[in-house]
């Protein structure tokens, strides 16, 4: 059974170790909060002091972090764990950060004979909880071949996208999709309710019609619509607007770099701003509804 070392263990990594866990490997945990450790711990992690002690002689180091700059600080930086890592490692970097940090990171692993591929995540925390995510990877055949099995415990589907960081450009083209249509149907749905319309009703009439989209039909943002919703629950857990309107820079920052046209989402983003600059960062990204139902 591989030995794997896992970084981040926030509301995403934390359900994603646990299942690795469950399916019988071996997994040595790190995270700056204790408590996110402890958790891990009482399942069967083994867990050090250093993020060096963590990766002894590990087959596999998983890594989910904030940004590319994390990234980037735990693998190449001053102290990081390129100097520490067997030859012919996998690792596998779950983050959310632009290609070009995953092409960098990637090449500097291999001229140590390190393998790396990007694969970023969809599906929030319910997905990571119950083991069915999707995962968007970059790198090469062998290295994706290599890690789907892991994958595959933690997620349902599984997309070799490409080279080195097509992972990271699939994940910002569909958050970038998945904003927009979450202010779409907000806009759609207070529009029925100003007009008199029940949201439920008028939410069960698009999603048999030509308006029926993920966010609508499993996601509503509508409180009360669906019970099982952040919507529900005041807009607690599920994925924050900090996160989306970071992923809405990477999609524009991504972009630029193309010089790709990208006016829907480019509209969203500035709509998310404004949002979050209202005090809303840490709720979830359906509460952009909040924006149009607020008279």
């Amino acid at each position: 059974m591989m030995k794997i070392a896992f970084f981040g263990l926030g509301n995403m990594g934390g359900p994603m170790a646990a299942n690795l866990l469950k399916a019988g490997f071996e997994v040595n945990v790190f995270d700056l909060f204790p408590k996110a450790v402890e958790q891990l711990v009482a399942l069967g992690a083994t867990t050090a002091d250093t993020p060096k002690d963590i990766v002894q002689d590990c087959d596999v180091v998983i890594s989910m972090l904030p940004a590319g700059k994390h990234v980037r600080e735990l693998y190449i930086g001053e102290d990081g764990l390129i100097n520490y890592l067997n030859v012919g490692t996998l690792v596998i970097d779950s983050s959310t950060i632009d290609s070009a940090t995953a092409q960098s990171v990637a090449a500097i692993l291999a001229n140590k004979q390190i393998n790396f591929i990007d694969a970023p995540v969809s599906g929030g925390v319910a997905g990571a909880t119950a083991g069915t995510l999707s995962f968007m990877t970059g790198g090469s055949l062998s290295s994706f071949n290599q890690a789907k099995p892991l994958l595959e415990v933690m997620g349902k589907n599984i997309f070799h996208a490409g080279e080195v960081g097509a992972g990271q450009v699939a994940k910002v083209c569909n958050n970038m999709l998945l904003s927009i249509l979450m202010v779409g149907t907000s806009e759609a749905l207070q529009l029925g309710v100003d007009n008199g319309l029940d949201p439920t009703v008028l939410s069960e009439i698009m999603s048999k019609s030509s308006g029926s989209n993920w966010t609508l039909d499993v996601y509503n943002p509508c409180p009360g619509v669906m019970p099982t919703s952040p919507a529900s629950n005041e807009y607690q857990g599920g994925f924050m607007t900090d996160l989306m309107l970071k992923d809405l820079g990477l999609a524009m920052d991504t972009a630029v770099g193309s010089q790709s046209t990208t006016p829907l989402g480019a509209l969203t983003r500035n709509l998310y701003s404004i949002h979050q600059k209202s005090g809303n960062g840490k709720k979830d990204f359906s509460s952009i509804f909040e924006q149009f139902s607020s008279k």
